[in-house]
């Protein structure tokens, strides 16, 4: 794929944080750039103004010494190292939600994919119009945008296939194991962590476009939550006890998402969407309630079907099958 052009501060950037705890010397970082050792000093100087600190050591050149401790785009993209292919991310201080943000950009014309980054919303939410508490405290609330000329019904599946790309992830970058409550939910030991809002709009026959939206709670400390949430809702660094590097996760994050939107598109997630949602699945086995409208079944669940749908079965024998709806767990005896 054809290399695009790469803000320098990024590439400095990259070779300090490849060099940690070591130093980089000017004159390569000069070669690398292609620049003066004069325009290298300038480039640090406003990346000191980002919050970013560099120690100079005599004779042998530069190192890190500090940085952001929130989410920075300079940063997150030279964590990717991936300078191909078309992505941009657009990193806000606060906005109303971000898929709602996301939106606007693409009906304004904004090149796909891309992706939307906030420290705080104002009007986050989640599914069936819930808010989704959104403050300005070291939690992830991000949208990934795309044109995917799909037909609809191949988008069954989308959330359900995101959802086990961010377990693994989650389980990967933090050595723990989150679980997947249908359709939308990330728990740990039935606390919620994060959850999931595919929206789409649609042209004729096929998908124009997309916006999966995802609120993490992730450095939130505990004791914070509100009276409401206390209890219910959990952070990562919370569950695993230690802070997360909060721009190392996002750029991750970024790699896993557009990584498992490719497989989804070209057909090859389904080679292996089955044994992942089933190493994630929190409700197989177990018995739970479904509330759809003002219908409430219990029964067990059997996980999903080849098209996402939730397999209950009922006490009389009948296996019921759930497109929508929101899902309880049951209390064991």
């Amino acid at each position: 794929m054809k290399k695009i052009r790469v803000d320098p501060e990024v590439l400095i950037l990259e070779a300090l944080l490849a060099a940690e705890p070591g130093v980089v010397s000017g004159t390569v970082l000069a070669q690398r750039l292609g620049v003066s050792r004069v325009a290298v000093w300038q480039h640090m100087a406003r990346l000191r103004t980002q919050g970013f600190a560099f120690e100079a050591v005599r004779a042998r050149g530069y190192r890190l010494t500090a940085r952001p401790a929130t989410l920075n785009a300079t940063l997150i993209a030279a964590h990717r190292r991936d300078h191909t292919g078309p992505f941009s991310l657009l990193l806000l201080d606060e906005t109303d939600s971000t898929n709602d943000e996301a939106a606007r950009e693409l009906g304004a014309g904004r090149a796909a994919p891309f992706a939307v980054f906030a420290r705080r919303q104002t009007k986050g939410r989640g599914r069936l119009g819930r808010t989704w508490h959104s403050a300005d405290n070291g939690n992830v609330y991000a949208s990934f945008a795309f044109r995917p000329r799909l037909v609809p019904a191949r988008m069954q599946t989308f959330t359900l296939w995101m959802g086990v790309n961010l377990c693994e992830l989650i389980a990967n970058f933090c050595q723990a194991a989150p679980g997947l409550k249908w359709p939308n939910d990330l728990l740990f030991d039935g606390r919620k962590a994060g959850g999931m809002l595919t929206e789409a709009r649609m042209d004729a026959d096929q998908i124009r476009d997309l916006v999966f939206g995802l609120g993490l709670n992730t450095n939130s400390p505990a004791g914070h939550w509100p009276r409401e949430l206390a209890g219910r809702a959990v952070s990562l660094a919370e569950h695993t006890r230690r802070p997360l590097d909060l721009n190392r996760f996002a750029a991750a994050l970024i790699g896993r998402v557009l990584f498992a939107y490719d497989r989804f598109v070209d057909g090859t997630y389904q080679k292996t969407f089955a044994d992942l949602w089933n190493r994630y699945d929190i409700l197989r086995g177990r018995s739970v309630t479904v509330l759809q409208g003002d219908q409430r079944v219990t029964g067990e669940a059997l996980g999903i079907d080849d098209e996402g749908a939730l397999l209950l079965r009922t006490a009389k024998g009948r296996t019921e099958r759930f497109r929508a709806g929101e899902v309880t767990l049951e209390k064991s005896a």
